[in-house]
């Protein structure tokens, strides 16, 4: 279910795309894409990383009514405060920020209004935390629909109307919508209790929800700033319509593998974090996911080798053909990224939240921010592709060190079979869209793409048949 409300939010994300690229062109989607890193980084910073502390605990009090009430009661408390503080924080440093965002005070109005965007984000996203807390699929499925839609078909008109101006009133349509559709969901989903705060007898809570929330939130705000910073880097040595053509490229590939990524966070995660404590359960968890996720997305990144041209023009405009190199090599890249993501939950799984700061907060974003400008700065817009690429390799054989020496993890034949597996068929197709004849080069693509499906849709339904993970660990608590 929640799979299926990604394809809807790609279809939305897609729309809400190509209008902008038809509407306000190149330079409009670079704007565009620093009022929404700058709102980001503000947004993590001010939400204190609670997001996934909030679903943890729901998830652990959803047995108890009583004691679920009181989690709800509290948690919109403390949303309340973030979501002020976050909004303050972009009113009162507006003109500072336009200053090191564009370079000027001009959009120093525009940032006030983001300051509204702000606070209704990190509401919204607080209230989905408690519903995903809840196990509540399906309010969430629908709310994140609706409000979806609803930001685009309020956004579109301010773009078409307003040009530029339009774009953070769009932003705050979206917000608005999103939060007012979850809040709703919460109201039908649970009776909200009056609540009472006190500190003292609420403190263990607020400690423990801090506690988790801070390393999430440092690592968070962190990896946004980095995206922030290379949005910046680009600008300085290039120009808007680099940074827009950046992020078409990193928006439409990021759809591709999108729902895999968020299936993993739905799912993987909290079977990973119960089988923490068990080291051979954990170990065949990790394997088992890397074995699917190969056979997943190694179709999923030929596809988008194979259609990126198609993709440009359904989703752009031809002032965006530029970025075709750059979109395969991103191809490759999510293909070595979605590899790396089974083990790159471990730690936090572990509960190790000094090395998770270490890896995810610290090594992984400098390698990223590090390639990235270097390649910008010596190759241009291709030179990102080569960082995306490098960068997710590099992480695969750092990750594996650390793991292994922490948690004695290994690969297993098969893991590493199917990972070498995807690697090959995926480096063929990505390497056959170099070749300049160009039927030799879409037939070999299209070969690999064939080959991928298959490959995946057997080994699917065999390993399928297989005892899952679930059906392990009840035998092995038993």
């Amino acid at each position: 279910m929640f799979g299926g409300v990604q394809v809807f939010q790609i279809l939305i994300n897609w729309a809400r795309g190509k209008f902008v690229a038809l509407l306000l062109g190149t330079e409009g989607m670079g704007i565009s894409a620093l009022f929404t890193s700058s709102s980001n980084t503000i947004q993590k910073f001010a939400s204190l990383g609670l997001n996934l502390a909030i679903v943890r605990e729901m998830a652990e009090s959803s047995k108890d009514k009583d004691s679920a009430s009181n989690l709800i009661g509290l948690a919109l408390r403390i949303l309340i405060v973030t979501a002020l503080i976050g909004a303050l924080v972009c009113i009162l440093f507006a003109f500072p920020l336009s200053r090191l965002t564009f370079g000027n005070s001009d959009m120093g109005w525009q940032f006030m209004l983001l300051g509204i965007a702000v606070g209704f984000g990190i509401a919204g996203t607080g209230i989905l935390s408690i519903l995903q807390g809840m196990h509540e699929v399906k309010r969430l499925s629908k709310a994140s629909i609706v409000g979806g839609l609803t930001g685009l078909f309020i956004g579109v008109p301010l773009y078409y109307f307003y040009g530029l101006k339009g774009i953070v009133p769009a932003m705050i349509a979206l917000s608005v919508a999103m939060f007012l559709f979850y809040y709703i969901s919460l109201r039908k989903s649970v009776e909200i209790m009056p609540f009472r705060f006190s500190f003292h007898e609420h403190k263990p809570i607020i400690y423990r929800l801090i506690g988790i929330g801070v390393v999430l939130m440092a690592s968070d705000v962190i990896g946004t700033l980095i995206t922030y910073g290379i949005n910046l880097f680009i600008r300085t040595f290039g120009s808007y319509d680099d940074i827009g053509l950046y992020q078409a490229a990193n928006s439409a590939t990021a759809q591709y593998s999108g729902m895999v990524f968020a299936a993993m966070a739905m799912d993987y995660f909290p079977r990973l974090t119960k089988a923490a404590s068990n080291n051979t359960l954990m170990h065949s968890i990790v394997n088992r996911q890397t074995e699917i996720v190969s056979l997943i997305i190694t179709p999923a990144a030929c596809l988008l080798i194979l259609t990126a041209p198609l993709v440009i023009r359904i989703l752009f405009t031809k002032e965006f053909i530029p970025i075709l190199p750059l979109m395969r090599w991103m191809g490759l890249g999510i293909m070595f990224r979605a590899l790396l993501m089974p083990m790159a939950y471990i730690t936090f799984a572990k509960g190790n939240k000094k090395v998770f700061f270490y890896l995810e907060g610290l090594l992984g974003n400098i390698l990223t921010f590090s390639l990235s400008c270097l390649g910008f700065y010596f190759f241009g817009l291709i030179g990102l592709g080569y960082a995306l690429v490098a960068d997710n390799a590099l992480c695969i054989f750092i990750y594996y060190i650390v793991n292994h020496r922490l948690y004695n993890y290994i690969f297993s034949r098969e893991a590493l079979a199917n990972m070498l597996t995807a690697i090959f068929i995926t480096g063929s197709c990505f390497a056959a869209s170099l070749i300049s004849n160009q039927v030799a080069a879409y037939s070999i693509m299209s070969l690999s793409f064939l080959i991928a499906m298959i490959w995946g849709f057997l080994n699917l339904r065999s390993k399928l048949r297989k005892p899952d993970d679930k059906s392990i660990e009840s035998n092995q608590e038993g």
